[in-house]
This record gives C-alpha cells, structure tokens and sequence, in this order.
C-alpha cells in the first residue's frame, strides 16, 4: 500500500482542528488482506527490535495517547505481539501519587524512558499532563501553557541522545466511543473494565479535543512527530501503527546490521584468542 497509513504533524502549524482527519478506516481497504499485511508488518518488527537489542546503539518510545477506549491497550497486545518481552518495557500513567506530584512533572516521566538497545511503551504519557490539569483546572493556564515548550525541549534531548521517538493520537469518533462502551457492558470478560469515570468524563469531550488539538499542534516536531492514527475500525488502528514504527525503524536498520557483524567478528577473535581445548577438539 503507498498511501500514508497515519497523518504525521511534525511542522507545528498555529491551529489544528481534529475535524479534518476522519477516524475512520480508508473506504478502498479490505480488511483480510490489511490484516493479512498486518502480520508481515509484526515479523518484520520483530526483526528489527533483535537488531536494536544487539546493535545497542538507540532506544525505541512509543508513545500511545488518545481518548478513552481508543484502543491503547489493544494496540500494545496486537502490534507487539511478536517481539521479545525481555526487550520491552510497558508503562502506564495514571493518577500521579503523593511522591511524583512532589517531583516536576516529567520525572516520573524520564526515570521509564528506554536504556539503549530497549523498547518502551508509554500507555498515556507525559501529555497527560497539558489534558487533565487543562481539562479540569486542576492547575493555572500559565502552568499547562509552559509545559509545551517543556516538552519539546525534553523529546530532544531524548532523540539527541538515541532515543527513536514514535508518538501516536489514536483518533476514534465519540459514537464510537459510545459504542464501545456499551459493548462492554454486554462482555462478560469485559465487564472488568467497566467505569462510572468513563460515561463523566464524555462530558468533556469538546474540552479534551481541543486539549488534544493544542497538544498536536504545539508539540509536532521534526525530532517528535504526532502520528494521526484513524482508530474507529481496530485492525485498521493495527495496521496504521504497524506500518509506521517499521518505516521508522527502517534506515536504522543496514547499520544495527552492520554493527551486528562487527561484534560478530570480534567475538570470533575472542575465541580464537583464549584457545579454548574443548572448542579446538570439536572443530576436528
């Protein structure tokens, strides 16, 4: 498929209206042979985190925002399912507690960015923090306001030291929010992420896309691109993210392969070196 499967902001435009980017799947696409592609997409991200894990050279942070039931988590358990865990790490932020609130508010944020050789997903994020404290006055517009600038300065400093930043919006409509969350009401296995919070906060709905627009807008940068994915058709929600990390990964790739070989030969010379008997009786 040559179509983009996502819509990057990455030019910091002075206003973005989320109007103008449908969360619904591309009307042309069949869904067997997308979710047939989806698969080949998981094979090759698992090729590429081996080699990221190897090379040790970057860190991979995905970055997952979007309203509730906008699919986060069925995100991470689809696209990431064919990676080694011992490579990944996930985390989720919630509710600050007494000993974060105590802190800046992106240090509880930085002490979870990926070491190199690593991948990290971040289930909501620092972007929390222009939503909520926005959202709910939960702090003074000046407040909110610098922390744009605050974290364009932080996602820098993350890629200027190897971290391959890939921050995602998972734009799903609010009838389909609705639906979804009426669905879970009728899942038995589902049931467990029922909610009263989840019906109040639709009431904010207007508020939090604006939130969000401002958040796109503002903090899309070359270093950090936002992702647009459409989200209302899940596996097209898959599919969408897929495709976008592995094109990311992608140039790195030839040289973690590279540098894969390097260390392979080193390694050699080190056997050769410490002259081994057992080793030299089995070559014979």
């Amino acid at each position: 498929m040559t179509t983009p499967a996502s819509t990057t902001i990455d030019t910091q435009p002075r206003s973005l209206s989320l109007k103008d980017y449908p969360p619904e799947k591309p009307d042309h696409l069949m869904r067997e042979k997308v979710q047939t592609e989806t698969k080949t997409l998981e094979a090759r991200l698992a090729h590429q985190q081996e080699l990221l894990f190897g090379a040790g050279s970057h860190s991979v942070l995905i970055v997952l925002q979007g309203m509730d039931t906008a699919g986060k988590d069925g995100t991470i358990k689809q696209v990431m399912s064919a990676i080694n865990p011992t490579g990944c790490h996930v985390w989720s932020f919630k509710v600050p507690t007494a000993d974060e609130l105590a802190h800046d508010f992106l240090w509880r944020i930085h002490r979870r960015t990926p070491e190199r050789g690593m991948m990290a997903i971040f289930n909501r994020s620092h972007y929390e923090d222009v939503l909520v404290p926005r959202v709910h006055k939960l702090a003074p517009r000046a407040v909110w306001q610098a922390r744009y600038g605050e974290i364009n300065a932080f996602e820098q400093m993350l890629t200027n030291s190897g971290v391959i930043l890939l921050k995602f919006f998972l734009h799903i409509s609010k009838d389909e929010q609705k639906r979804r969350l009426l669905a879970r009401e009728q899942e038995p296995n589902k049931s467990w992420k029922l909610a009263v919070g989840d019906w109040q906060e639709r009431a904010f709905w207007s508020a939090y896309t604006a939130a969000y627009e401002d958040a796109l807008a503002r903090c899309g940068t070359s270093w950090a691109p936002w992702h647009i994915v459409p989200a209302d058709a899940k596996w097209y929600r898959n599919y969408a993210v897929a495709r976008t990390i592995v094109e990311r990964l992608e140039p790195y790739e030839r040289g973690w392969e590279r540098t894969l070989v390097d260390v392979g030969k080193q390694r050699l010379h080190e056997l050769e070196a410490a002259h081994i008997p057992e080793r030299a009786t089995a070559e014979k």
